[in-house]
């Protein structure tokens, strides 16, 4: 096939150039339509969809009233407060230490009144969460059941001796070996390495509650642990000097993590020393529930 044969197919007429002229400007004009003209049809009115419309208008403002509710107020026993929750309602560490020192002597608070004697909580701020108190039925009704049976008189029996149970002795957490550790029930090998390990991180137990960050222990577990071992004497270990720490020896420091520890370390320059862990507490990401423990790491 030649040069001359080739070019021959690309030679028209007079009438075949007018024809391709009309079909480019007949598909440039359908393009244009296309882009410009709308073939969908209108949409019909229907009762039907207006009345659903209607209807969700009306679950929406339902919804949106749901949502506006305010939240439920749960009320509690102020005997049973724990750290945490002594700290989210306003409460100094002390006060908290001394509601637990009251109740280590299996002691209870029966009143509001009693509540404010034991802790030495302000009065504004007994105002504000006593109505949260909540205290068992037969505390209000002790003194009408008292009345109630005073006139009462009952047949008197004998009274009989019982041997008295021997408590277990308990062993300083701190000084427990494994040997000691595998005796009790649901205590195997790894899980007392792993409480031995934990024991050696912190350098040692400051409270019986840090067993519950060991993984693996069950509820079950803890009860039998707390029913043998407790913690007679504070650990000897070297305190951090939380004003004089540097960045890289706090982060170390298995309560902080890295991010945390920076964030001490910035709030510290910038405000100057801290005199106490309520000064540490208000650093965003600080763990208040564990704020008691932490502070008899730390040295101010």
């Amino acid at each position: 096939m030649t040069f001359k044969t080739i070019t021959s197919y690309f030679k028209f007429t007079n009438h075949q150039r007018k024809g391709i002229i009309f079909l480019f400007g007949l598909i440039i004009i359908l393009q244009i339509l296309y882009y410009y003209v709308n073939f969908s049809s209108p949409d019909k009115f229907s009762p039907e969809k207006q009345e659903w419309l209607a209807l969700q208008t009306e679950i929406n403002s339902l919804k949106k009233a749901k949502y506006k509710n305010k939240p439920q107020v749960y009320l509690f026993n102020p005997n049973f407060i724990t750290d945490y929750k002594g700290y989210k309602l306003g409460m100094s560490i002390e006060e908290i230490d001394r509601l637990m020192a009251f109740r280590k002597e299996n002691k209870y608070v029966n009143s509001p009144e009693e509540f404010q004697q034991v802790t030495k909580i302000s009065d504004s701020l007994l105002k504000v969460i006593s109505p949260l108190f909540k205290f068992p039925d037969w505390i209000k009704n002790k003194k009408e059941f008292a009345d109630n049976n005073s006139s009462r008189e009952y047949k008197k029996y004998p009274e009989k001796t019982f041997t008295k149970k021997d408590k277990p002795v308990l062993i300083d957490i701190n000084q427990a070996t494994q040997e000691d550790l595998v005796k009790i029930y649901g205590v195997g090998e790894a899980i007392s390495l792993r409480i031995l390990r934990q024991k050696e991180i912190l350098g040692g137990f400051v409270s019986m509650d840090q067993l519950n960050e060991v993984w693996g222990l069950s509820p079950e577990v803890l009860f039998e642990l707390n029913n043998h071992f407790k913690i007679y004497t504070l650990p000897n270990f070297k305190k951090i000097a939380i004003n004089d720490i540097s960045l890289k020896e706090l982060a170390q420091f298995p309560y902080f993590k890295y991010t945390l520890a920076k964030q001490i370390i910035t709030y510290r320059s910038m405000n100057g020393d801290f005199k106490n862990i309520e000064d540490l507490a208000k650093i965003k990401g600080f763990p208040v529930e564990k704020a008691k423990i932490i502070s008899l790491y730390l040295e101010f």
